[in-house]
């Protein structure tokens, strides 16, 4: 089973017609060579999509082609057709799970804005073509025929064409906090739940970057030298929620605003 990304640009707006938590994208734009030097070809998914439709199963949405864990089953796909421009899929993410809900913040904030899946090559092949506006020619892969196994959210795309259209915004814990404070409110319960694990999580985050620093100074303990490579290698590869971070970080700004 092989990934494929894809830039995706973000377009939110208060009129957008979807529901919370929902977001409208392409997960693949047909006729641009990628990175990896393939061609996703028109039609490519056409069969598969009517096999999806004949299951009957929804088309499972993840953050990062993470199938071993189900805190990244983030959502499914309501709706996938391809058009003259790609795979388009309109996706609800599950907000009630929290991976979910920390995704749907980075999309809505702009600080995540690419989309990929997951696929196997049913039928394929070389191919060349003239580039456009010159004589010289290209080779390339032609993805004809693709079986769809997911679509994610990702940091980092191949193909740089993919757009996600429309984000349905709601407030951030940022957003939410600083009004709450210039309004002269009191901070909810939700709201300061959130922002004390984004101040730990962002605790955690300093101390393991003074942690690292020692190690690379010789002042810490070493790896080479310690009594359990089990927990050195758990402390170079701390659980930190790099969100919650950022969402600290962003609520900082806002303040100091």
């Amino acid at each position: 089973m092989l990934t494929k990304n894809a830039f995706a640009n973000i377009k939110a707006g208060p009129d957008d017609g979807l529901a919370e938590g929902e977001f409208i994208g392409y997960a693949s734009v047909f006729g641009n060579v990628d990175s990896y030097g393939d061609v996703v070809m028109p039609g490519a998914f056409a069969a598969d999509l009517e096999r999806w439709a004949a299951k009957g199963d929804p088309i499972p949405a993840l953050f990062g082609h993470n199938m071993s864990d189900p805190d990244y089953n983030i959502g499914e796909v309501l709706a996938a057709e391809e058009d003259e421009i790609g795979l388009k899929v309109h996706v609800r993410l599950d907000l009630e799970a929290p991976k979910a809900a920390q995704v749907y913040r980075l999309l809505k904030g702009r600080r995540v804005n690419q989309m990929s899946f997951a696929y196997d090559v049913i039928a394929g092949g070389y191919e060349k073509r003239k580039k456009d506006d010159s004589e010289e020619s290209e080779e390339f892969y032609a993805l004809r025929e693709l079986k769809l196994y997911e679509v994610s959210v990702v940091p980092i795309g191949a193909n740089q064409e993919t757009s996600i259209l429309d984000v349905k915004s709601i407030p951030s814990v940022a957003e939410r906090v600083a009004t709450d404070l210039k309004a002269g409110r009191v901070i909810s319960a939700k709201n300061e739940g959130e922002l004390r694990t984004a101040h730990e999580a962002l605790g955690r985050v300093l101390s393991v970057l003074d942690s690292d620093e020692e190690k690379a100074s010789g002042t810490g303990p070493s790896r080479k030298g310690g009594t359990d490579p089990a927990a050195d290698e758990a402390s170079l590869n701390p659980s930190v929620d790099p969100s919650a971070v950022l969402d600290a970080l962003a609520l900082e700004i806002e303040l100091s605003a």
